[in-house]
């Protein structure tokens, strides 16, 4: 593999050569040859790991995610629609689920001297009951009004919270509310001066608060310990490995509750529905920017007191497993540009708002010509809060930008606060639906149901078919695995030896992902009289694996080197000098600031160990393709428990493999028991499993142990769409190391 004239020395693979002087070859080799008995190649001192960025701590969700904004508008595009598509997938709801009817309800209406309040019942999902409060003025003009949505955030008893005569007159005497009855709960206000302004609102529960139950509050906000009997293939829970295989958080289910609730507002005649606003605070934030991201059908939204580059959401029920890695709230909140959005900030997380993401913003809408549709407000001498001046804010812009006509400012007045009793939507003619376990597994079955359903239409049968699968299927594995391959300006070599070995170079040294700080210890075995066909060989030992105890290629390498063939052997993180002597068997690593065992908070900042593993993969790759002795061929093996490393990464190789052995052992990252497991990978189960990641690679020649017709329909069935059915080659038997050499060998 790539040689410069120094016996160390950085290089870039586009400005790498393999062109050697006979002199400098026996000067290497004097200085450099092992004794007969070598143990397999070190590069780095013993006890030294590489200085890879992936050794320290995982992020969490108090790290810092500032917004980068591109050059231009069509780069931002292109970005908004991967990130998008990153949310959906995080959700659990791409594709969008089913929308099964809502069976509303409405009923029980409380007449007010300027509006009404009516209660509604939503089956969002089949069994699957929302609801909330309808507020309507009482006298609507002749126009179609907005309407608004206001999702609550973490307020104790949610759109029912009381906060008490003594709680409401510290906040008076604060300047924080105007009134001692009316400012008892900050959440009713806010809908109540919506309806007086001419406009419609809809505010809803969370899960797990007020009349939506089913799934309980100490489940949705307050799981800590995993519960091994809700993950069974015949049934699975919330938070569950089998549940984060398949994409399914109560964060998930929370933002297709919002999506229905707007499906429910847009249903009312008297709705515009070029004005639809979505507001709310600290989780109802949360909910605010997530909605507004991904449904195009909101033209306004206001979270307050949640855009942040520093803490994330601290709740189960603001993360998800795929949502925050390589972004974060603000680039979140971004991707409403270049609508209205309008935003405040006050002294808690969000206080260095006004400095930090709130430029980025404005900068944001200035490149898309919009810089006046988005505004902070930094009431930062109040504490976490949607007190009457962070309220005011908001009335002010959404009259501003929906053309309400009203004066400014506009400006609340007392009105009189419901309580629980009067609000419920469940009484006698209409009880409250059971929950518990056996509702949540049946939930999640239905959800799952769905799912995979529409992704069962979507198997291709043609070229047509395939796009679309590639489209749909395929963008959700490629958010799954997290990257693709790099371009060669991303990668660096570092070269520490070259000894000759007689018929073939022995070679190692340290390749760099530049990017993410990536630190790969890698050995080359290539023969002089090379035939352009590199193979990388996969192994559970890392480069170990390409060489005997005494220090040689194996017997199987041996014989791709005297067919002329490179062998590249590479240690992948957590293996080969990345472990002390000893080590403890790789995993994932939770992260250390909060205890709880809900892998959301991991895997929602971090990828997960095997698809880092599979990025060192594509890293290989992209170092083999961009060297400038252009190889013509690149092939890939993976025969031991590192075939699903292999699958991952040749889902995302874009064709540069040429041909690919694999052994899957039947692996399934649907039977992963553990969310700290080294094989675990949110979503990895959604897509086809494993077998989907395969099918992915077509047309690449594929020679796969492990699996069969029958084990992997969908990997023949995209095969056959591809125009490729002759390269695929399924065996249910256990990879044979002198089958596969014979068939690397082949033209």
């Amino acid at each position: 593999m790539p040689h410069p004239v120094t016996p160390v020395a950085v290089l870039r693979p586009a400005r790498a050569t393999w062109a050697r002087t006979a002199l400098v070859l026996f000067v290497l080799s004097l200085l450099a040859a092992p004794p007969a008995t070598a143990t397999p190649p070190r590069i780095l001192p013993l006890g030294e790991v590489p200085p890879d960025s992936r050794l320290a701590d995982p992020k969490n969700l108090d790290g810092y995610f500032p917004l980068e904004v591109p050059k231009s508008a069509e780069a931002w595009e292109a970005r908004r629609e991967a990130v998008r598509r990153q949310i959906l997938v995080s959700q659990g709801i791409w594709p969008l689920p089913t929308k099964t009817p809502l069976n509303a309800v409405i009923h029980g209406r409380i007449e007010q001297p300027d509006y009404t309040i009516d209660k509604v019942i939503l089956e969002t999902m089949p069994g699957l009951f929302l609801a909330g409060n309808l507020y309507r003025p009482k006298k609507p003009g002749s126009e179609k009004m907005p309407g608004v949505l206001v999702p609550h955030g973490h307020w104790d008893s949610g759109r029912f919270y009381d906060a008490g005569p003594q709680a409401v007159r510290r906040e008076i005497v604060q300047g924080a509310e105007r009134f001692e009855d009316g400012g008892r709960s900050p959440l009713q206000p806010l809908p109540v001066q919506v309806a007086r302004m001419g406009c419609v609102a809809f505010h809803y529960d969370m899960l797990g608060y007020a009349d939506s139950t089913q799934l309980s509050f100490d489940l949705v906000h307050r799981f800590g310990k995993q519960r091994p009997e809700l993950n069974a293939a015949e049934g699975w829970g919330f938070f569950s490995p089998r549940a984060e295989a398949h994409l399914q958080s109560v964060m998930g289910l929370q933002t297709w509750n919002s999506i229905r609730a707007l499906d429910f507002l847009l249903s009312l005649p008297e709705i515009d529905a070029e004005r639809i606003a979505v507001t709310g605070a600290s989780g109802g934030g949360t909910q605010t920017f997530i909605l507004g991201a991904v449904d195009p059908r909101v033209k306004l939204a206001f979270p307050a007191v949640m855009v942040s580059t520093a803490m994330q959401g601290g709740c189960t029920c603001e993360n998800a497993s795929c949502l925050r890695v390589d972004t974060g709230n603000v680039e979140f909140a971004g991707l409403f540009a270049p609508r209205p959005l309008g935003m405040t900030a006050a002294n808690d997380w969000t206080r260095e708002m006004a400095t930090k993401g709130f430029p980025e913003l404005k900068s944001l809408y200035k490149l898309l010509g919009a810089e006046g549709n988005v505004e902070l407000f930094p009431f930062i001498h109040f504490g976490h809060n949607y007190n009457y001046v962070s309220r005011s804010a908001f009335y002010g812009f959404l009259n501003k930008h929906f053309r309400l006509g009203l004066a400014q400012p506009v400006v609340e007045e007392d009105y009189q606060r419901l309580t629980k009793d009067q609000l419920t939507v469940w009484n006698a003619e209409r009880p409250q639906p059971a929950g518990g376990d056996d509702f949540e597994k049946k939930l999640l079955q239905t959800w799952h149901n769905d799912s995979q359903t529409q992704l069962a239409s979507l198997a291709p049968r043609d070229a047509a078919s395939l796009a679309k699968w590639r489209e749909v299927a395929g963008g959700g594995m490629a958010v799954v695995v997290g990257r693709s391959i790099p371009p060669a300006d991303a990668i660096e070599f570092e070269k520490s030896t070259e000894v000759d070995e007689g018929d073939y170079l022995r070679m190692a040294g340290l390749v760099h992902y530049i990017p993410g700080r990536e630190v790969l210890p890698m050995a080359f075995l290539h023969p002089k009289k090379w035939n352009k066909k590199v193979v990388i060989w996969l192994s559970e030992q890392g480069k170990a694996g390409i060489f005997n105890a005494e220090g040689r290629p194996t017997p199987a390498v041996s014989e791709l080197l005297a067919a002329g063939t490179s062998v590249v052997g590479v240690d992948l993180l957590l293996q080969g000098e990345f472990l002390a002597d000893g080590a403890a068997p790789a995993r994932n690593r939770p992260v250390t600031n909060n205890q709880r065992e809900f892998a959301g908070y991991t895997y929602g900042y971090n990828h997960a160990l095997i698809a880092q593993r599979a990025h060192d993969v594509l890293t290989t790759i992209a170092f083999c393709k961009h060297n400038d002795q252009a190889p013509e061929q690149i092939d890939l093996v993976a025969l031991d428990r590192t075939g699903p490393i292999a699958a991952l990464a040749l889902s995302q190789a874009s064709g540069t493999v040429r041909r690919a052995a694999i052994d899957t052992h039947g692996f399934r990252f649907a039977d992963v028991p553990h969310y700290l497991d080294a094989e675990f990978l949110p979503g990895g189960a959604k897509y086809g499993d494993l077998p989907g990641f395969l099918a992915l690679a077509a047309p690449t020649k594929l020679w796969l142990a492990g699996e069969s017709d029958q084990t992997a329909p969908l990997l023949k069935q995209v095969y056959v769409a591809a125009g490729a059915a002759d390269s695929l080659t399924c065996s249910g038997q256990e990879a044979s190391t002198a089958a596969v050499v014979a068939w690397l060998k082949q033209p």
